[in-house]
């Protein structure tokens, strides 16, 4: 190997910490490849073949680093993206996957029917897991529904203001389960990033995740 090259392999091992460098990235190659052009004899210059290859191993490297930094930079931009787009959210009417609903004289209770059901019971529980009043209703379509509660618990009385969880049962004509899915609605007051994760918080006591949102509505 010629003395020039090998100066700059040493030169080059030096500034890397750890182990004997395995890989060289483009500047090493760059200057590999003009101490060989400079120590060349000019009787017997590199062969042309060789020299043609060199190039375009070169051109490949450098296409490689930028197409990479371009990545990480497109990669960045798009979560500075969704964190901007994410706290204009703040103050919007959302429907999330959840269980739970607040209540305030009245509230409303949201669900989705994967199909046409031919029964469906809505059962309503206090913060203690007390069953406070159940709806029976009949037939429903497939999609989303929406029913109101009126603040009241079985026997006609008003219950106190504050946090329930409702559960959603529905069958088919043929008596068979539906997978139902209930939404929690309300506004976004807050936003917040924990372990690259999004997450929203509704009426200022519900934490949900970004990827949770079913509906996104006005102010």
């Amino acid at each position: 190997m010629d003395t020039a090259v090998t100066s700059v392999l040493q030169t080059s091992n030096k500034e890397q910490a750890g182990p004997a460098v395995k890989n060289l990235g483009k500047d090493e190659f760059l200057r590999l490849f003009t101490e060989q052009l400079k120590a060349q004899s000019p009787l017997n210059p590199m062969d042309s073949t060789g020299f043609t290859a060199q190039l375009a191993q070169f051109s490949s490297l450098e296409q490689l680093t930028n197409i990479n930094t371009q990545l990480k930079d497109m990669v960045s931009y798009q979560g500075s993206l969704q964190n901007t787009m994410t706290t204009s959210l703040i103050g919007k009417q959302v429907k999330v996957v959840g269980n739970t609903v607040t209540l305030d004289k009245q509230a409303d209770l949201s669900y989705s029917l994967p199909g046409a059901a031919a029964k469906v019971s809505v059962s309503i529980y206090d913060s203690a897991g007390a069953l406070v009043r159940k709806e029976d209703m009949a037939g429903q379509t497939a999609g989303n529904h929406t029913i109101t509660w009126d603040g009241k618990d079985q026997d006609g009385s008003a219950v106190p203001a504050g946090q329930y969880t409702f559960t959603v049962e529905a069958v088919d004509s043929n008596n068979t389960a539906l997978a139902t899915t209930t939404l929690t609605s309300g506004t976004v007051t807050g936003v917040s990033f924990e372990n690259n994760v999004t997450y929203l918080s509704i009426n200022g006591t519900t934490k949900v995740k970004l990827g949770d949102i079913m509906e996104v509505g006005g102010a």
